[in-house]
């Protein structure tokens, strides 16, 4: 017997086994890597914005230097005179994005309803659900072919009808002549649908469901307790998903182009053809040359500047008004 026996006491701890040691350490090289791979793309999604915003900036900087802020109230448009206003197409861009989500909020949050309320079996839920964000995927071009051959026919009748009876308002002051405001929003209300319906989805979803149920105990209606409790909950997701987009409307380009008569000039009649920023850049940048680019440019920094304002007026509304519930 080993005398050392009676006087060490037995030990009960395993010793790790190489391999298993190996494990670990590849664990924490991977966990490393990983979380250093994620700090890079970060910061990279930063400088690549970043660069993106100086590269316009650089190139429209002629333009700034020649019509500084005044570019922004100026409604000239005259390239054989080298003089460039932005008033026109901020105006059209503001107006039939703000037209387009007037028409999609209310759909968007009703279908999330509907998608959110079980009032139909599951299978036939996925199935609206799957359609609804299907919208998304078709192209834009489709919905500018889309908009010339079926919308713009029903809204020429419609624009005269209300011109010819109406035309005291000044949204129905001119009668329509194809393309203009109208069809342009309607096509592009559709396009943003999907976002404001998914997002909206999700902020209904959110909703405590013991609330819900409570005042169902309580003798309320399911529309009651859809119109006093969830949509109150759930505003502050639907308000973020609709300012999202009104950010995903301002930067379309294919179907505004195609939709919205190209015009430079600015009316308050939703029959009226205009232009946007961003289907002036696709009409006129190839064409471009000289103190030209650099107005187009200027034009796309400041498309640039209204979009991630409203982007980040949304994610504040989503920020803050959550840590007010939190704090509640």
């Amino acid at each position: 017997m080993d005398p050392t026996a009676a006087i060490l006491p037995e030990s009960h701890t395993e010793v790790p086994s190489p391999g298993a040691s190996a494990q670990a350490r590849g664990a924490r090289r991977f966990d490393f890597f990983f979380t250093k791979a994620t700090v890079l793309a970060g910061w990279g999604t930063v400088v690549l914005l970043a660069w993106i915003m100086g590269e316009i900036a650089y190139q429209a900087w002629p333009a700034m230097v020649k019509f500084h802020l005044g570019f922004i109230i100026s409604q000239d448009w005259d390239t054989d005179n080298e003089v460039y206003g932005a008033l026109t197409f901020i105006y059209g861009t503001l107006v039939s994005s703000a037209l387009a989500l007037l028409i999609a909020t209310p759909l968007g949050v009703a279908i999330a309803i509907f998608l959110t309320e079980d009032y139909l079996p599951p299978v036939v839920q996925d199935f609206f659900k799957f359609t609804v964000e299907l919208l998304a995927a078709i192209p834009s071009v489709i919905y500018g072919l889309w908009g010339i051959a079926v919308v713009i026919p029903i809204t020429n009748p419609l624009g005269n009808w209300l011109n010819a009876h109406f035309s005291w308002c000044p949204l129905f002051s001119t009668p329509a002549s194809g393309p203009c405001f109208l069809p342009a929003s309607f096509v592009l209300a559709i396009m943003v649908l999907p976002t404001i319906a998914a997002l909206s989805r999700t902020a209904l979803k959110a909703t405590p469901g013991a609330t819900k149920e409570g005042a169902l105990a309580l003798g309320a209606t399911r529309w009651e307790v859809i119109r006093q409790i969830t949509l109150p909950m759930a505003s502050t997701g639907i308000v973020g998903a609709a300012v999202l987009a009104l950010g995903r409307a301002m930067g379309e380009t294919m179907a505004l182009a195609m939709l919205i008569g190209n015009k430079n000039q600015i009316s308050a009649s939703i029959f009226a053809p205009a232009n946007t920023i961003a289907s002036l850049l696709a009409n006129s940048f190839g064409e471009a040359d000289g103190l030209q680019i650099s107005a187009l440019m200027y034009l796309s920094f400041i498309l640039m500047v209204l979009t991630l304002a409203v982007n980040a007026l949304a994610e504040w509304v989503l920020e803050y008004t959550g840590a007010t519930k939190r704090h509640v």
